[in-house]
């Protein structure tokens, strides 16, 4: 196989069949870029849109690394009329989760027609019949008005269920589509449904649409409710900023989510520039020594005798004890970290005893409340996009994908494409020099 092959399948998207049932959707007959018309089956968004590659693809006279484009084709693979949905949520809350469930509903009842919606309730639990969850018929009545809080109405879990017994319960309820809204770990479930659905030959489709709040998902431009989580943030440094110059040596620690990336502590630091120390999963550094943190942080102190600190609730994990045998998992299998936030409060709080410098120290926690909170405006229009594009794909046949933004457009992954690893900071490129510029943190600690 040539690599340009292999590259091309990458962004394959498995199909069902052959779609033959006309849309009830009636677009524009116009033809034009301008124009919202269905998608052809030839029409790509391009993975590299940048010049150099442009010219490299030229030059070798092959076609560039290109992804499906999302959005209604004229010809569909469900009858409409007999089609039966499911929509389920796992893993942690997020802001957003209540508006794509209630585009999902709005977009199959009025866009198609389906009639049928089921919300599975508590994650992938739902679907195995011992735990005793029963499903909830989904309506626009009953969906109307749910993006207005947090949280997911289907309730969620974590860790994952027997993949055998969960197809048997989506093909007894006669479910054709299946929606899971969920991060890495759910949309490897899906796709593991998705498999064993395909090999028991079922015509189901099984659709992901990417949901961490850290916005670590690979290839995408960004995952729905990141934007939130920074922005709920964003008031918060302030205030830690005015509990830090509010007393001498005043010094506010805000620990914010981030498991294995820093993207919410790194943009939150940005767009609340009062920020002196943004810590991050994707650096080292160490306390003590001569570019320690601490160090650094009493020069801070001797200059302007306050800082602000946002760490990422995974960075540091190296300066605890290193000889615990094994690590911790949740049920979802991801590590869990030891808290850096109150290691960073006593260890600073020692440190400056010793030293004889007096230090007022405030740890701020905000996880919960943020993840929590409801979509914002900008969330809010991103959730009903990615709702409404899954519809589309679905619709058509297609399975065992996520629906995305890659260069501002929406596109269909195979869901294999963006869990086989996590988006982190690059921590020699333009975002982090962003931080650098906004924070003035030395550029050693990394």
């Amino acid at each position: 196989m040539t690599k340009q092959m292999a590259n091309e399948e990458k962004y394959d998207i498995n199909i069902l069949g052959k779609a033959s049932y006309d849309s009830p959707l009636r677009l524009s007959k116009r033809q034009g870029d301008d124009i919202f018309n269905f998608v052809k089956e030839d029409d790509k968004i391009l993975h590299d849109i940048s010049l150099k590659e442009y010219k490299k693809c030229l030059a070798g006279k092959k076609e560039p690394m290109a992804m499906v484009k999302a959005g209604p084709r004229e010809k569909i693979y469900f009858n409409t009329r007999k089609t039966k949905a499911a929509i389920v949520t796992c893993g942690g809350l997020c802001p957003g989760i209540n508006n794509v469930i209630r585009s999902l509903v709005m977009g199959l009842t009025y866009f198609y027609g389906v009639k049928e919606i089921l919300g599975v309730r508590y994650g992938f639990e739902g679907l195995i019949p011992s735990y005793g969850h029963d499903f909830i018929d989904l309506t626009p009545s009953f969906v109307k008005d749910i993006h207005q809080f947090g949280g997911t109405i289907l309730g969620s879990s974590r860790g994952s269920q027997d993949v055998g017994d969960m197809v048997d319960c989506i093909y007894e309820n006669g479910i054709d589509i299946l929606f899971t809204i969920g991060g890495d770990g759910t949309l490897k479930g899906a796709d593991a449904i998705g498999e064993e659905i395909n090999k028991r030959g079922f015509d189901i489709s099984v659709i992901g649409i990417p949901k961490t709040i850290d916005n670590d998902i690979n290839l995408i431009d960004k995952t729905f409710g990141f934007e939130t989580a920074y922005n709920v943030a964003n008031p918060i440094i302030r205030d830690a900023h005015n509990e830090a110059t509010g007393a001498y040596n005043g010094i506010a620690i805000v620990k914010l989510m981030g498991r294995d990336s820093g993207f919410i502590a790194a943009s939150a630091a940005i767009s609340m520039p009062v920020v002196n120390f943004v810590l991050v999963p994707e650096m080292h550094f160490e306390l003590e020594g001569e570019n320690g943190f601490l160090k650094l942080l009493k020069k801070r102190l001797d200059k302007k005798h306050h800082a602000v600190i946002v760490v990422a609730e995974g960075a540091g994990q190296n300066l605890f004890n290193k000889d615990e045998k094994g690590q911790l998992t949740d049920a979802s299998g991801n590590i869990k970290h030891k808290d850096i936030g109150l290691l960073l409060k006593s260890s600073i709080a020692d440190y400056f005893k010793k030293n004889d410098s007096p230090v007022t120290i405030k740890y701020i926690d905000p996880s919960y409340i943020i993840r929590s909170a409801p979509a914002n405006p900008e969330d809010s229009v991103f959730c009903n996009g990615l709702a409404y594009h899954a519809v589309h794909g679905a619709m058509s046949g297609r399975t065992r994908f996520v629906v995305g933004r890659v260069n501002n457009r929406y596109v269909y992954l195979p869901i294999t494409a963006v869990t086989d690893k996590r988006k982190k900071i690059n921590m020699e490129g333009g975002f982090w020099y962003t931080v650098l510029e906004s924070t003035g943190q030395p550029a050693i600690m990394q």
